[in-house]
């Protein structure tokens, strides 16, 4: 199956999963919550580690509601980004943000509430034993917080309007962006119960991949096109943030995104599977145009 089918179909069965996993209840919060779920995505996170699951040779239901959990947390992520305090964006995938529908105070509340549904949904989940779920509480709790995306957010909003080197951008970044690559191939991993080897390959995979996917945004912000991408480019000059495009420059930063890629595509030739479709994905991530 070609990948761009494959993915569309995933991201079908997650959209749905996702609204199975919504409420029922009519409060303005949880309208609003449906508001950033319905907004899509590509769902490249909970695809990844569905992917991963079925290269492991485990069919991807066993980790569907893991990967719901995953994308509440990302879909929280960015309501939050988006507010006046954070990044201060009018427009998310081409519509306007949660907080100029909603307002401010309801833009907060929804991203709480996916923050914190998102682990109801994994502890109940009925296709794993307690075991796992409990580790995968423990992952995905370090990989969201303050030592992981939280910190990552903040080291953001603390570098802009200053220059920061590269060693300081690429952390940054991994705790940002990266931990949640990093929790969709650990995650699958642990239900697949593999031996601790592969875990440390799809841990290296994981970062190889967040830090090409990061690179690729920052130069979609400076050169890509608006319509594609759905929200105006340039954001990071007018934001004053240093990225891989205003530390290297633009032919350096595609040279750097070359470079995370093969690295990438070499850890997926170390693991014992059928990696054909995430080499495929991870030069998606690499060649994407929004």
């Amino acid at each position: 199956m070609a990948l761009q089918k494959y993915m569309e179909q995933l991201q079908k069965e997650i959209d749905i999963a996702m609204m199975d996993h919504q409420y029922s209840s009519e409060h303005t919060v949880a309208e609003a919550m449906g508001y950033s779920i319905k907004n899509g995505g590509k769902r490249l996170r909970p695809i990844l580690l569905l992917m991963i699951l079925e290269a492991l040779g485990h069919p991807k239901e066993k980790g569907m509601a893991t990967a719901v959990a995953l994308e509440m947390i990302h879909t929280y992520s960015l309501i939050h980004d988006d507010l006046p305090a954070m990044d201060d964006d009018d427009l998310r995938r081409g519509v306007p943000t949660i907080h100029k529908v909603y307002g401010e105070a309801v833009a907060v509340l929804a991203g709480d509430g996916l923050l914190t549904d998102a682990f109801n949904v994994l502890i109940n989940d009925k296709n794993l034993n307690a075991e796992t779920r409990i580790k995968l509480v423990r992952l995905l709790s370090a990989a969201a917080g303050t030592r992981g995306m939280i910190e990552g957010q903040l080291l953001d909003m603390e570098a802009e309007e200053k220059q920061v080197d590269l060693d300081d951008l690429k952390q940054m970044h991994h705790l940002k962006t990266g931990k949640l690559f990093e929790f969709a191939c650990l995650a699958a991993g642990f239900i697949a119960e593999p031996t601790g080897i592969h875990i440390h390959k799809l841990r290296w995979f994981s970062n190889h991949l967040g830090l090409a996917f990061q690179i690729k945004d920052d130069i979609l912000d400076a050169c890509g096109d608006v319509e594609k991408i759905g929200k105006p480019v340039g954001s990071d000059v007018v934001n004053n943030k240093s990225t891989y495009v205003s530390l290297l420059g633009l032919e350096g930063a595609k040279q750097m995104l070359e470079t995370e890629t093969n690295k990438a595509l070499e850890e997926l030739d170390k693991l014992p599977a059928d990696t054909k479709m995430l080499k495929e994905l991870t030069l998606y991530v690499a060649n994407r145009d929004r």
